[in-house]
């Protein structure tokens, strides 16, 4: 199946604009990381403690809980996307290719779902600090 085909298309292996504008998601994400990884770091440090009922109490803010949501996004798409070139690079067999790369996408979205419907919980009220 060459990067010509329906199939090529569908799985990006198509024009040399896709490369490219993988290797641009790549930046952004990792630019975005630095600066919510920076914050979270920082608003963390900046705690009277680490405790449970501090830390319930921080995230309970819209003004953390959002830049978390945004942060946990952020992770799991970069890790996708690295994941991805990584994948396409050292898995030669299509059929373990496509595999692993249906594997990568659910663990990556399930895990993204599963982060944030936590910190929506916390958000929301649903953990007692």
């Amino acid at each position: 199946m060459g990067t010509g085909t329906g199939i090529g298309r569908v799985r990006g292996l198509g024009s040399a604009k896709h490369g490219a504008v993988h290797w641009w998601h790549q930046r952004l994400t990792a630019a975005a990381n630095v600066v919510l990884v920076t914050w979270f770091v920082v608003s963390l440090l900046r705690l009277p403690s680490l405790d449970h009922k501090a830390v319930v109490l921080w995230l309970s803010s819209p003004f953390v809980a959002v830049p978390m949501v945004l942060l946990t996004i952020n992770v799991f798409w970069h890790l996708r996307l690295g994941m991805q070139v990584f994948i396409e690079d050292y898995v030669h067999e299509e059929g373990s290719k496509v595999a692993a790369l249906l594997l990568l996408n659910f663990y990556a979205v399930a895990a993204a779902a599963l982060a944030i419907f936590s910190i929506l919980k916390i958000a929301f009220g649903g953990v007692p600090a």
